[in-house]
């Protein structure tokens, strides 16, 4: 019965983004606010995403805004977009959505900003697929914060994924096992004119978009800061 109330709330969820489709402003606003989310919590001195771990990241996904909604059980739906590390520099990024039930005693419900941290090549390739589960076909931790911190799990043998959460200006690592994230095919579609594949975006294939230039530059320079404060 649980299962099916928490069905019913995702799927409504589902039906109003659906609902609202999206414009290339949307999209473009969409990546103008990742862009915020990373400038915020990277800003944040000790209570940001630990160098160790932006020094190996493989891809980055910000999903701002993603909705929690619950009445008894619970939903969460948002979207977002990724940018993966290539040869030369940051891919242009893609767009996904993630969505998700949860049990228990619960009502209310809140907004919350989401960071995917890839750290390996395992994780990386789980951002290729069409749809994969957190903690069923990938595995994911709550990723340690603290810019100078460490992790205190296996996340370096276990982990393709870690992952964040920001509510309320409190950063920290989040569970997200049983959420799914898919590709958004029709904005990325949308917001380059053109379809691409998520393999030739995410590998470099395609040239950054001028709107994303600013997003990506971000993700690319906390990289660089981090590999170098690592060496020194």
């Amino acid at each position: 019965m649980k299962k099916t109330i928490a069905s019913v709330c995702l799927c409504f969820l589902l039906t109003l983004s659906a609902a609202a489709a999206s414009s290339r402003e949307d999209l473009q606003a969409r990546i103008d606010a990742a862009k915020l989310v990373l400038d915020q919590i990277m800003a944040a001195q000790d209570s940001t995403i630990p160098l160790n771990i932006l020094q190996q990241a493989t891809c980055v996904g910000v999903v701002p805004g993603l909705i929690k909604g619950a009445f008894l059980v619970g939903a969460q739906y948002g979207q977002g977009i990724v940018t993966c590390r290539t040869g030369h520099g940051w891919s242009a990024p893609v767009f996904i959505r993630m969505a998700g039930g949860s049990f228990g005693f619960q009502i209310g419900g809140q907004s919350t900003d989401l960071i995917l941290v890839a750290v390996n090549d395992r994780g990386f390739q789980d951002l290729l697929k069409n749809k994969f589960k957190i903690g069923g076909d990938a595995s994911a931790a709550a990723g340690p914060v603290g810019r100078n911190g460490t992790a205190a799990t296996d996340w370096k043998m276990n982990a393709e994924l870690l992952s964040y959460s920001r509510n309320k200006g409190l950063f920290a690592g989040i569970d997200l096992d049983g959420t799914s994230v898919s590709q958004n095919s029709e904005d990325t579609e949308l917001y380059y004119g053109q379809p691409h594949s998520f393999d030739a975006i995410l590998k470099g294939s395609v040239d950054v978009p001028p709107g994303a230039v600013e997003f990506v530059r971000d993700v690319a320079q906390n990289f660089v800061r981090a590999k170098q404060r690592k060496q020194q």
